[in-house]
């Protein structure tokens, strides 16, 4: 016995399978099973081909409006200049107008190991200056030999 709904979307009620099935072929369509685990199983009158279909253009239609966004990386050094900083944060704005998360990462060399809290300052001074158009989403963190935050643009406003 199946619960069949009709191809309008009205129950025609608790019919057995074959009497569902002889009414589907009548009209010229498939009877399609939309809920096996009801009590009784639901099944539906519908041209299962054109169903398809349109379930593959849903999908097309929501991977064009999906948005994918890169993690672009930006090397540092705890010795970097000022002016070379600035040059990083251009790239870095660059970078968060596409789209793209930016992953911030310090690297340290032999003995340079010792200015960690120097390399800390500069990537807070970098969080400052792109405070209007970045959000951190992984606060500064160190790894190793290489200390590491990463920044995620704004949420644009229409």
């Amino acid at each position: 016995m199946l619960r069949v709904i009709d191809t309008d979307g009205s129950q025609l009620g608790v019919l057995s399978a074959a009497d569902a099935l002889l009414r589907a072929r009548a009209e010229g369509l498939d009877l399609v099973e939309v809920s096996p685990n009801a009590e009784p199983p639901v099944c539906r009158i519908m041209d299962y081909g054109k169903f398809r279909y349109q379930q593959s253009k849903k999908m097309q239609e929501a991977r064009k409006k999906q948005v994918f966004s890169q993690v672009k990386e930006i090397r540092l050094r705890p010795k970097t200049e000022e002016h070379d900083l600035q040059v990083k944060i251009k790239h870095i704005l660059r970078f968060l107008e596409q789209g793209d998360k930016v992953k911030i990462t310090m690297l340290f060399r032999g003995r340079e190991i010792i200015y960690t809290e120097f390399a800390r300052k500069s990537l807070e001074r970098i969080k400052e200056a792109l405070l209007d158009t970045a959000s951190v989403e992984q606060a500064v963190k160190m790894e190793g030999r290489r200390m590491t935050m990463v920044i995620s643009p704004l949420a644009k406003k229409k």
